[in-house]
């Protein structure tokens, strides 16, 4: 039986990376690649810089916008009683403020309150295009806030009322029935009440106050919806007057009667 000669197989010698300690390897990898990881080095000190930046300059828009509205609201609140060109022109001079307010500064959170006093103001200064603006510009920027937004929906309505349109005064009344946040729906239904009233619909005007008085019967205007309730049965006659007197007698509903409508400013 012949013998086989194992021929092993020479390697060459160690080259310079297997010759390095661990350590070693780590100092000649960084040495190797130190231009990529100073570049990198740079860019994360760059984008942490940036971000204080913003952090800064964010902090700094609202510090300054607080003071802006702060301005405004002396200017709109401090108007003289007894003085009143004095008044016109320090609510001329808020409207600019809050203006300014919320064209300079619409990321702050002073925007938000600028922008519904910048349309409370317009009304007082008979500038209703502006405020009809405005109260649309809060409520398409600002839907989280449900509580506001059916102030500003209310205070839109007056404005159109203002201008005469009923039909969008009455929609933008309804929207706030349609806010599930809104503390003001008892307020709501008394002015749809009151417009269809004012259109000679005094079946519509009926609905809306015992829908009031029945869903809402701790609220202040309860009272006067019932007043309504019955001048109207009397206008109406005995058979609608009748039937309007068991509606307002039906037992009300628990579940929102202990609601009270909110003050109209934030």
């Amino acid at each position: 039986m012949p013998y086989k000669i194992k021929v092993f197989k020479k390697s060459g010698p160690p080259n310079e990376a297997q010759l390095l300690s661990g350590m070693e390897r780590v100092i000649f990898h960084l040495e190797h690649h130190r231009v990529a990881i100073l570049i990198g080095v740079l860019m994360l000190v760059l984008a942490a810089a940036v971000v204080g930046v913003v952090i800064w300059y964010d902090y700094r828009q609202a510090e300054q916008a607080v003071e802006l509205e702060q301005r405004a609201a002396r200017l709109y609140f401090g108007r003289p009683v007894h003085e009143p060109e004095q008044a016109r022109i320090r609510l001329k001079e808020a409207i600019s403020q809050y203006r300014q307010l919320v064209e300079q500064y619409p990321r702050s959170p002073s925007a938000q309150l600028g922008l519904y006093r910048l349309g409370n103001a317009l009304v007082e200064s008979n500038e209703l295009v502006g405020a009809i603006e405005a109260y649309k510009k809060y409520i398409a920027t600002y839907r989280a806030n449900q509580l506001v937004l059916g102030l500003v929906s209310q205070r839109l309505g007056y404005a159109y009322l203002l201008r005469g349109d009923h039909e969008q005064a009455a929609k933008a009344f309804s929207d706030v029935l349609a806010l599930p946040g809104a503390l003001n729906k008892d307020h709501a239904l008394l002015e749809l009440g009151k417009l269809e009233e004012a259109r000679s619909r005094p079946e519509g005007a009926l609905s809306h106050y015992q829908d009031l008085t029945q869903r809402y019967p701790r609220s202040p205007f309860a009272g006067e919806a019932g007043i309504r309730i019955k001048a109207l049965g009397a206008k109406m006659g005995p058979e609608e007057g009748a039937s309007t007197q068991g509606s307002e007698e039906s037992p009300p509903q628990a579940s929102e009667g202990n609601k009270q409508a909110p003050s109209e400013e934030p």
